[in-house]
């Protein structure tokens, strides 16, 4: 009777492990060993295969012919992109340059681009002059006018008329607004307060009622429930899990209840546990 009471101590198996495990270990055993009676058998022969056929065939065969048809290609690459442009450029392009081309640009550039740019610097030299003529004699003397009137009207006509405006029109309105925004800053603290006291008079307080009175009554009854449904799952799966896999028995959680407006918990003990031959 005492190893009936006893429980394994490393877990063991469950009824259900027991009963799949055989089945699954044949069904493997008939599946894998002819897969794998195949895969070395097509793996020998496919190393036979490259070691006496397709080994001597690519050395012997194959690389040869390849390397023929590379330079038959190279020959006929040439023969269409390389050599009808070499000759195109050694026999044409040249002979054209040397006896056309070059001669032309030199007559070109002795009788016609270097007279020309020979007098484009000249007038290029002409209009500096003329432009340091008239900065010297025409824009300083416009220039020191200007800054001179410029001066006088600052000092005489804008200097004055904006410290007047800025004494006499912005500095006031300045101090009117600032006035203003005080006032109003004021005003809208004294509305939000009126506004604040309404709402919590209106909203805060019954609320806080509705909270403290109904709510947390409530809360507490639910979350008590709760613990007591929690607890009463866990204890049921623990059991089922138990019964089909097997593993250790352990001591379930306490349930823990709380009556209304108390704090102190019922414990309820844990049932004695009872064998398999108790049961029966």
């Amino acid at each position: 009777m005492e190893l009936d009471k006893r429980q394994p101590a490393d877990g063991g198996e469950g009824c259900l492990v027991g009963v799949i495990r055989v089945p699954v270990k044949i069904v493997a055993l008939i599946v894998v060993l002819p897969v794998r009676v195949v895969w070395d058998l097509l793996a020998a022969f496919g190393r036979a295969a490259q070691r006496h056929v397709l080994g001597p065939f690519s050395v012997y065969v194959l690389q040869p012919v390849l390397r023929g048809i590379g330079r038959v290609l190279t020959v006929l690459l040439k023969l269409v992109f390389v050599w009808p442009w070499v000759g195109l450029w050694r026999y044409l392009v040249q002979p054209v340059y040397a006896y056309l081309v070059a001669p032309l640009g030199r007559f070109l550039y002795a009788y016609l681009l270097r007279p020309l740019g020979e007098a484009l610097a000249w007038a290029g030299r002409g209009l500096a002059w003329v432009g340091a003529v008239v900065y010297q004699y025409v824009l300083t003397p416009v220039g020191r006018a200007l800054a001179w009137t410029g001066a006088v009207a600052y000092r005489y006509v804008l200097r004055p008329v904006g410290l007047g405006l800025w004494r006499y029109v912005l500095v006031p309105l300045g101090q009117v607004l600032v006035w203003a925004w005080h006032v109003a800053g004021r005003i809208v603290r004294a509305v939000w307060r009126a506004v604040r006291l309404a709402g919590w008079v209106l909203v805060g307080w019954p609320a806080a009622q509705v909270y403290r009175h109904v709510l947390t009554p409530v809360g507490h009854v639910v979350r008590d429930v709760w613990r007591i449904v929690r607890s009463t799952v866990r204890e049921v799966r623990a059991e089922v899990r138990r019964a089909l896999f097997g593993g250790p028995g352990r001591e379930p959680a306490r349930s823990q209840a709380r009556t209304l407006g108390s704090t102190t918990a019922e414990s309820n003990p844990p049932a004695p546990e009872r064998s398999l031959h108790k049961q029966g």
